[in-house]
């Protein structure tokens, strides 16, 4: 359930207004179970950003009144997760997507964003970039980190290929400005970059 909503959260943060579909996708052990409360905290993930009051309960009805499409996709095990699950959200003129597991600790984790495999654990403040694959921009976001007074707690990197487009999740401290948020999309190589909260 953690994991739905948080997945949810993340893709509900990264992406603008005019969500038009939400698809959970399970895979594995996941796909034999009752997935409705799942499906229905993933929902609440997605819209919260938007809707703070939102539950739940209330997600699906939300959803359904907004004209957002909601489709649940289930297959067997594929790759080396016994059972994941996806969140895709697509708006007008984009698709985001991410995946993620729970290992035997108990704790929810990202596996994939995008088509990009990394893993990384959530935590309370998250700056998300995309990115080109170059040389200098781990030392040019460590540097901002650092001016700014904000200790880094994590650094996950990830990339389709070298020199191709790349991600990175970084897990904070402290509360990321909007000054600093600015700063980090004003470096060479980030396309984009969103911070996250959970």
């Amino acid at each position: 359930m953690k994991l739905a909503e948080l997945l949810g959260s993340f893709a509900g943060q990264v992406l603008e207004t005019g969500i038009t579909m939400i698809r959970l996708e399970y895979a594995g052990e996941i796909a034999d179970l009752n997935t409705k409360a799942l499906t229905s905290a993933a929902i609440a993930g997605v819209l919260r950003p938007q809707l703070q009051d939102i539950n739940m309960v209330s997600a699906p009805i939300i959803a359904r009144e907004r004209g957002v499409m909601v489709e649940e996709v289930r297959r067997g095990q594929e790759g080396a997760y016994e059972s994941y699950m996806r969140v895709s959200v697509r708006t007008a003129n984009r698709e985001r997507r991410i995946a993620g597991t729970v290992f035997s600790d108990a704790k929810p984790r990202i596996i994939q964003i995008q088509t990009i495999n990394m893993e990384a654990e959530f935590a309370p403040h998250m700056l998300y970039t995309e990115n080109a694959d170059k040389p200098g921009h781990i030392g040019a976001l460590g540097t901002l980190f650092a001016d700014s007074g904000v200790n880094i707690a994590t650094f996950n990197l990830g990339r389709e290929e070298p020199g191709g487009k790349a991600v990175a999740l970084v897990s904070v401290d402290d509360r990321i400005t909007e000054e600093l948020l600015e700063s980090v999309k004003g470096l060479p190589h980030v396309v984009r970059a969103s911070r996250l909260r959970f």
